[in-house]
């Protein structure tokens, strides 16, 4: 397989090129992070109470698509159907309403893994179990109840992951919601019992509660509270952290304004931590992650206008910062086929790139 030019990275990349290309990371050492490779299973996971059945599912995830054995991933997520509404997702595409089309974009765009819910999963599973590996996403939100209410609950039981030949379980948290605390508990006592029947475990790790958006600045995603959020997720045993990229910092600041008291912070976060630069404030977020033990991948965001630039961007970002890889599904599914396998393929040439290092 050739290998892109950095050249080309940098083309797609314009006038952000140099910024995020030649950036020198000054907070969190690289020296001290647990960086992902070849051999992340044998370095990192092996000394950990993981049994050999669930190094086995992690080794099988990254040995799998066209970043196998590099210790990076590129996973195809489409749960859309329930989160965000099956036409609200597909109307731009319909050929995903049928299941098998989810799978085949995967394979063809050479990902690592494909994650979705478990009918999409369940009718394809004799077909396809044993040509990528499955990640059944087993909670969901829903926005069939009126008014809309948010809040991750139950689909499936574990059990079916591991009948249908999943190598892994996923789920959401809404960190900081009201319901945060059940959630927590149920993911926890589901990603235990999928550990005990050898499957790996992949933690949505979002935040969401209104009160996080503050004077026009949406908290969610800012990298304090969200690294906060990647710790949380690495405590209840998550394999590896999928997190939305950092826009800013300051969530606990925002959020201790006037009367109020939130949470605890240290300024050091803000002043030796992290920085303004995008490369750094994810680092802030796998450094959260037990330095890189329980990998970030980030999220490749919704489908927009320039959506080739947009994810190879989060793509250097992710990798420079010292995150594990993407996971991606709306800029690859909301366009047709061949343009989504591109977009896959563009993000996987990131991590195959060995000129673009870790910052």
């Amino acid at each position: 397989m050739a290998e892109v030019t950095t050249s080309y990275i940098a083309d797609i990349l314009g006038d952000e090129a140099s910024y995020l290309l030649d950036h020198k990371c000054t907070t969190i050492p690289k020296e001290q992070l647990h960086l992902p490779g070849p051999d992340f299973i044998d370095r990192v996971w092996l000394g950990s109470d993981r049994s050999p059945q669930v190094l086995r599912s992690l080794q099988t995830l990254f040995n799998h698509g066209r970043l196998a054995g590099t210790g990076y991933l590129s996973i195809l997520p489409v749960d859309q159907g329930i989160e965000h509404a099956a036409g609200a997702s597909f109307a731009k595409n319909p050929i995903y309403f049928d299941p098998e089309n989810i799978v085949r974009l995967a394979i063809e765009g050479g990902c690592n893994a494909v994650a979705s819910t478990y009918g999409v999963l369940g009718a394809v599973a004799r077909k396809y179990a044993h040509k990528i590996p499955f990640i059944l996403k087993f909670n969901h939100n829903e926005l069939l109840t009126y008014p809309n209410t948010y809040d991750q609950i139950m689909f499936a039981r574990v059990e079916e992951a591991w009948n249908m030949g999943c190598v892994a379980v996923g789920a959401t948290i809404y960190f900081g919601s009201p319901e945060s605390n059940r959630q927590i508990q149920e993911v926890s006592e589901a990603f235990a019992h999928a550990h005990e029947l050898g499957m790996a475990t992949i933690l949505w790790c979002y935040l969401r509660n209104n009160a996080f958006k503050v004077n026009g600045v949406n908290h969610e995603t800012s990298a304090d509270l969200t690294g906060q959020a990647n710790h949380l997720g690495a405590t209840i045993e998550a394999d590896i952290l999928k997190q939305k990229q950092p826009t800013q910092n300051g969530g606990y600041k925002a959020l201790n304004t006037g009367s109020s008291s939130y949470g605890k912070l240290d300024e050091r976060i803000y002043t030796e931590l992290t920085t303004d630069h995008p490369i750094d404030l994810t680092r802030y977020q796998v450094a959260n992650g037990y330095m890189g033990r329980v990998g970030l991948i980030n999220s490749g965001g919704a489908s927009g206008k320039n959506d080739l630039q947009q994810a190879v961007k989060t793509a250097v970002i992710n990798k420079r910062a010292g995150g594990m890889g993407l996971i991606s599904g709306r800029k690859a599914f909301q366009r047709p086929m061949k343009e989504g396998v591109e977009i896959l393929h563009a993000i996987q040439d990131v991590y195959l790139n060995k000129e673009v290092t870790i910052a």
